[in-house]
């Protein structure tokens, strides 16, 4: 626990899922019993909606309906409400990005990983609001989501950190999530199975940041970015006026207004 400079103090709680670790972080005035009660009422409620995911759209299981559906054993037409839903709007971002970002694996196989993460996280913001939680921060391996402040007085935003991909030791910048309210990190070197180039050759980004209005826009732009390069980048500054900080091969950066101080 740790009080910020207005004097709230904030609690987080950690659980892995969908290969990675997952935090929520509540900011509080005080911690009676009664909030932390509901601090971890809150988390059993967001790592079920994580847990249930990833049951239905990880490939990694072989009993999920994803695998199932990879091995031909049930066709899309049978899957079940949220497996056709996230394929729609994956479907419908394929098509926002001109191919940039896609579902479908080169070998035909559908893959909604690309997706499915940051469902989870704008699930669980419908779940913390009707909770009565206003002030926290969901953090889903590098991808962020906020509400509210950290603090009480200043109505400071929250800061997230970007890594450095070429040494996963130090950061890039803290951004502080003001206008935006979600961050999300792509890359190729790390956590990259679900992004294919289009065309079949790398972009020359191997990390790329995205600050959006909500984490499934950041999250697809970020990935659609490694994969697409600069041209998908300019795109998607001009249709969706995200910030964006891409990462090249040889360490070199290119930033929007938005990240320039940060980075």
């Amino acid at each position: 626990m740790q009080p910020t400079s207005s004097g709230k103090q904030l609690r987080a709680r950690t659980f892995r899922s969908m290969g990675t670790v997952v935090s929520l972080t509540v900011a509080g005035s005080t911690w009676a019993d009664a909030a932390q009660d509901e601090l971890e009422s809150a988390v059993e409620v967001v790592q079920g909606i994580f847990t249930e995911l990833d049951r239905t759209f990880s490939l990694y299981r072989p009993a999920s309906e994803a695998s199932r559906l990879a091995r031909g054993e049930l066709t899309l037409a049978y899957a079940s409400g949220s497996m056709q839903d996230l394929y729609a709007e994956a479907s419908e971002w394929r098509l926002a990005t001109e191919g940039a970002f896609s579902a479908e694996r080169p070998d035909g196989i559908l893959d909604l990983s690309g997706i499915v993460k940051a469902h989870a996280a704008r699930e669980a913001a419908l779940s913390l609001g009707a909770l009565g939680l206003h002030n926290w921060c969901l953090n889903a391996g590098g991808d962020v989501l906020v509400s509210g402040h950290p603090g009480h007085a200043t109505q400071e935003p929250w800061l997230t950190g970007i890594v450095d991909p070429l040494d996963r030791r130090a950061l890039l910048g803290a951004f502080p999530l003001e206008s935006a309210n979600a961050l999300a990190t792509s890359g190729s070197a790390e956590r990259g199975h679900h992004i294919w180039a289009v065309g079949g050759n790398r972009s020359g980004f191997i990390q790329v940041s995205v600050a959006a209005a909500d984490i499934v826009t950041a999250d697809v732009l970020a990935t659609a970015i490694v994969a697409g390069g600069t041209r998908t980048l300019d795109q998607a500054v001009e249709r969706w006026g995200v910030g964006v900080l891409a990462v090249n091969s040889d360490g070199t950066l290119l930033a929007t207004p938005e990240f320039r101080a940060a980075a």
